[in-house]
């Protein structure tokens, strides 16, 4: 009798474990085994809500996985399946299960570049995000204005963040925050601002007139070895109380009734008061009219030594700068009265009138 007990209860350790070898087998199997050999690269996007066992599915429809239930099993062993990230990623045909959970549990999405240029304003930025798929233009904008957000951002009140949102390359994913970016771009910009303070030899303005002037000077400039000059022209012309009569200001004055940028101005718009047309008001504007890059930052507060008043465009990008208004006609008689083709050229070239000097 007890012979027999003994030989039952072998049977079963055997049996056992030939079932438990067998489970581990196959086990090792599936985590070993590769959907394919050929490396394809595939995106695979994890949206909020979406359950593992879908995830699961999915890959294996995609030729991710081998077996979508072992996947899911093997996720439930490890403990993993609640750290699922939301996020797009770069997954391979040939990866093992083990590497694609940990790819989609990593939270390290794909990320594309989000290059803002120097001179753009908040409106053609927040149209730039919503072109590539970031966001709305709307919520951009909303932000950008949000009082809240910009008290604890810059630390004091302003209407924007115009002038504040630094131009550079920004590695975004599908489902980066609209505040994470803009909080970064104004992070960025008062590093870049500190450092550029630095070396600045004019230190009798406020920080939003550095950043109003340098967006000004920005959005003047074709060479960009003229801004130095370019800014001596805006200085020279401030201490004299002239009225700084630039475009962009215009342009820009024009953008808040409208709510985007339109580049074509005409007489009635020089002659429309808004706060920003520089040709109505005297000194700076309230405010930037665009985001400047570094090097406008630091012509702002280091400008070329000059008596330059004046600046006529050559139509190449440089400019003809004149201490005059004398010297000025006969380079506006030069590069743009005489030019045949006006087109995209302001009415102001042709009517120069020395009770308001111009200087472009």
């Amino acid at each position: 009798m007890k012979k027999t007990i003994l030989v039952l209860i072998l049977a079963v350790v055997i049996l056992l474990a030939s079932v438990g070898g067998g489970v581990a087998y196959l086990a090792y199997q599936f985590t070993n085994s590769r959907p394919s050999d050929v490396a394809q690269d595939v995106v695979y996007e994890v949206t909020p809500g979406k359950g593992f066992a879908t995830i699961a599915k999915e890959l294996e429809e995609k030729g991710l996985v081998k077996n979508a239930t072992f996947f899911n099993l093997f996720a439930r062993f490890k403990g993993d399946r609640s750290k699922i990230k939301v996020g797009e990623y770069l997954l391979r045909t040939n990866m093992i299960p083990t590497e694609v959970l940990e790819a989609i549990t990593s939270g390290k999405s794909i990320a594309r570049s989000f290059t803002v240029s120097e001179g753009l304003s908040t409106y053609e930025i927040a149209e730039l995000y919503e072109k590539q798929g970031f966001g709305t233009a709307e919520s951009f904008m909303a932000l950008v204005r949000d009082p809240a957000l910009i008290q604890s951002l810059l630390g004091e009140k302003a209407d924007s963040l115009e002038g504040y949102l630094f131009p550079e390359t920004y590695m975004l994913t599908k489902y980066t925050d609209t505040k994470t970016l803009i909080s970064n771009m104004v992070k960025r910009f008062l590093y870049v601002y500190n450092e550029v303070m630095a070396q600045a030899e004019i230190r009798s303005m406020t920080r939003n007139q550095v950043v109003t002037l340098a967006s000004i000077i920005e959005k003047e400039t074709g060479a960009p070895e003229e801004r130095p000059l370019i800014s001596s022209v805006f200085h020279n012309r401030l201490a004299k109380k002239m009225r700084l009569q630039t475009d962009p200001t215009v342009i820009y004055g024009k953008a808040e009734a409208l709510g985007k940028i339109v580049i074509n101005i005409t007489r009635a718009d020089l002659q429309t008061p808004t706060r920003y047309n520089t040709y109505v008001i005297y000194g700076l504007p309230p405010g930037p009219i665009a985001n400047p890059g570094r090097e406008a930052i630091l012509a702002a507060v280091k400008p070329q030594e000059s008596q330059y008043l004046f600046f006529v465009s050559q139509n190449d990008g440089t400019h003809v700068f004149s201490e005059d208004y004398k010297g000025h006609q006969r380079a506006v008689q030069k590069f743009q009265l005489d030019r045949k083709a006006r087109e995209g050229k302001s009415w102001r070239d042709l009517q120069k009138r020395p009770s308001t000097p111009d200087k472009n």
